[in-house]
């Protein structure tokens, strides 16, 4: 996939870099697969606001992604990569040999005519799914389960890849792309290579418009606001948290920088042999 760039007419051009979108070859979604999708406006069914700086944002249709890669041991034919407002990476829509249509993550390299297969005796080509045991060492996989038949939830955003290192005791060792290395179990499915879209993380919107229309709002720092609306808001001038040395809190006063969200005591712990982030040596 290739950037766009735009010659520096007006500031809002200077900075703009926007997909090119060369690898796009069918424009329409398949209607069978799509469905509404409701927007919240970041209230919850009390009517509440649970999540700030959402609302508004181009109306969009949710398409129904086959996670599961439910038919197993039959060919389908890519017949066309298509754009998803719901994600940042591409989705190939596949034919199966009985005509049923359906959605997979488009990875690198899957072109139109490819032929994509699930199961536990096909070939570890680019866009077949396979159970962990039967991959390669060494192989970038993405869309993986973490549970058997639970469908895929682990790298599937654009660009994402992750490296299955080992196989021991029933469970395969896979270095995620966080760098965290996770024991998954043996017959956990996952997609071969490396998700489409590589160039998503270098696009710049140029402008604040084109945040709105994804459905982002604005967002204001904490140092700007009031006392009475932030921990951090008020002083004299620009301060370090309203006239005082204050560390980073949100506005419910909560820490915003170091402070670990996570439960000490998660089941999932388990299974975590290596953290993204080691402990420092001392």
């Amino acid at each position: 996939m290739a950037l766009k760039s735009y010659r520096p007419l007006t500031p809002t051009l200077r900075f703009k870099s926007l997909p090119a979108f060369d690898e796009i070859t069918r424009w329409e979604p398949a209607k069978r697969l799509v469905e509404p999708r409701k927007k919240t406006g970041g209230r919850n069914n009390f009517g509440r606001l649970t999540s700030r700086h959402i609302g508004g944002g181009h109306k969009q249709k949710y398409r129904r992604i086959d996670f599961k890669r439910r038919k197993r041991g039959v060919a389908a034919e890519v017949i066309g990569i298509e754009y998803d407002p719901n994600r940042t990476a591409r989705i190939a829509l596949i034919k199966y040999l009985d005509g049923e249509l359906s959605y997979i993550l488009a990875p690198d390299g899957l072109r139109v005519g490819s032929t994509v297969a699930a199961g536990e005796h096909v070939t570890p080509d680019v866009g077949n799914a396979l159970p962990l045991r039967a991959i390669p060492l060494g192989t970038n996989v993405h869309n993986i389960e973490l549970s058997p038949g639970r469908g895929g939830q682990v790298a599937r955003s654009a660009g994402q890849q992750a490296t299955l290192n080992a196989l021991e005791g029933g469970y395969a060792l896979v270095k995620m792309p966080s760098g965290e290395v996770r024991r998954v179990h043996e017959n956990c499915f996952a997609t071969i290579g490396q998700v489409g879209n590589v160039d998503h993380m270098n696009v710049s919107s140029g402008k604040a418009g084109r945040t709105r229309w994804r459905g982002r709002r604005p967002h204001v720092r904490g140092m700007a606001m009031n006392p009475i609306d932030h921990p951090m808001g008020g002083g004299q001038g620009k301060s370090k948290g309203g006239g005082g040395r204050h560390h980073p809190v949100s506005p419910w006063g909560q820490l915003a920088k170091g402070f670990k969200t996570r439960s000490k005591h998660k089941p999932s712990d388990r299974f975590i042999l290596e953290r993204r982030r080691p402990k420092k040596k001392v």
